[in-house]
């Protein structure tokens, strides 16, 4: 009896110390939780057992006790700290706060699929039969099972290798297919960035000039560009912390509107005088964006009109802040496929199926190295401008987002290869991964020859 009354009293004193340290960040955990279990159910169709057991299965987000239906979810950490997810159709799965009313009625986008009865990728038919002399194919599957080899380490959900606007191979853990979303966390930053490129092509939006945000017209930040935004060089303060409550943590769990944190946090140096990763930048951009456009449903169709449903992406679905803005950081949902359309339209250099989306010299702006990124970094999307995996063409870049998700354009090997899961480096080692995809290709040198 004595030794039972010991455990529990040093399981309630663990147990208290947990409490104590992490409280303040309980509200972060149990918002991540719902968040995450809400829009897994309702956008990808996965049950909340899975959820739990991969998604939510990580250090402090474990925590939570997560309960859901279709179209919701509320979760709390020892019964401390509930937070709650309502999900709506078309925008997606909303954290919600003190502000929201639920007799509220949100705008959603309007939307017209394809229905291009074509093969992928310019339809969604199933692909052709294409074999390629000059690839290995014996090589190409040897590399996809080494992606999958150890499930618990490397934990890779879907990998999809598409060449010269083909798909040649394609591979999928247990539980997803060729139609489960997958949550591209900071990839949806490069769809972001495109619709700035559209509109630039458009002639609606000069990068140049100073962002039209009123509050800096007075100060030093009225020297800040768009183009300075698109490539983190802003020089505004901004803590981009996932393991505290910091900005970035704040912003996706906390705030109402999205748009506004980045948007008052002072300048720390002069545009490009430092280069600063920063997802309030990016939702800062969405709020320029729904600024461009004289109705909330003209902001919420543009991305849909103009690029997603234009190349017929049709699973995806960039969610909405509870302010009704996109959150542009970090929540556009879509199945392996239709991210590798992303990748194969920027392959293109902006040509879809003899149709111009952006132009040609889009790529060169957006794959240009940023100043003090080390080439890693040009308008948000990520470079391999220096050779950071030495073993890839310099010219490939990529749109990434946390956990490994990763589109990979290398135009020097005519490629596009799409890899999803739930771990990245260096459980996940990319260089490797790209490596022994190559090695199924025809050779050049990693230059990148443009």
């Amino acid at each position: 009896m004595k030794i039972a009354k010991r455990v529990l009293l040093a399981v309630l004193i663990i147990l208290a110390i947990v409490i104590y340290t992490q409280y303040p960040k309980l509200n972060i955990i149990s918002g991540y939780a719902a968040k995450n279990m809400a829009s897994t159910v309702f956008l990808a169709h996965r049950s909340a057992e899975s959820v739990n057991a991969n998604d939510n299965n990580v250090p402090l987000i474990k925590l939570a006790e997560v309960s859901s239906n279709e179209t919701s979810a509320e979760a709390s950490v020892f019964g401390l700290m509930q937070r709650t997810s309502v999900c709506f159709e078309g925008i997606g799965c909303i954290l919600v706060n003190d502000d929201f009313d639920e007799k509220a009625s949100y705008r959603i986008p309007s939307r017209s699929k394809s229905t291009a009865q074509l093969p992928f990728p310019y339809g969604n038919k199933e692909p052709k039969d294409t074999i390629f002399p000059e690839v290995d194919y014996q090589l190409l599957n040897k590399a996809l099972d080494s992606a999958f080899s150890r499930p618990e380490v490397q934990k890779t959900r879907t990998v999809l290798v598409n060449y010269k606007n083909q798909m040649v191979a394609e591979r999928y853990v247990d539980g997803f297919n060729a139609e489960t979303p997958v949550l591209g966390w900071s990839m949806t930053k490069s769809v972001l960035a495109t619709l700035y490129g559209i509109l630039e092509y458009q002639d609606k939006i000069d990068l140049n000039l100073p962002a039209p945000i009123e509050d800096w017209k007075t100060d030093e930040r009225k020297e800040i560009t768009i183009n300075h935004l698109l490539r983190m060089q802003s020089g505004l303060e901004w803590e981009e912390d996932y393991s505290s409550i910091s900005d970035v943590t704040r912003m996706l769990f906390l705030d109402t509107d999205m748009t506004l944190g980045q948007a008052q946090k002072p300048a720390i140096a002069k545009p490009t005088e430092i280069w600063n990763y920063s997802s309030g930048t990016s939702n800062l951009l969405s709020g320029i964006l729904r600024d461009h456009f004289e109705t909330q449903q003209a902001y919420l169709d543009f991305p849909y009109s103009a690029l997603i449903d234009k190349i017929g992406m049709n699973s995806m679905i960039i969610e909405t802040d509870q302010a009704g803005n996109y959150v542009g950081s970090s929540y556009a949902w879509a199945n392996t496929r239709d991210w590798a359309k992303f990748g194969i339209l920027y392959l293109n250099e902006g040509e879809w199926n003899g149709q111009h989306l952006f132009d040609r010299q889009w790529v060169d702006y957006i794959t240009t190295p940023t100043a003090h990124s080390d080439g890693t970094y040009g308008g948000h999307f990520w470079l391999n401008a220096e050779g950071k995996y030495p073993d890839v063409p310099k010219d490939m870049y990529s749109a990434n987002g946390y956990q490994g998700q990763r589109v990979f354009i290398i135009p020097s090997k005519d490629l596009v290869i799409v890899r999803t899961g739930l771990a990245e480096e260096p459980d996940f080692n990319i260089n490797t991964f790209l490596k022994d995809v190559l090695a199924a290709f025809p050779s050049t040198d990693n230059s990148g020859l443009k």
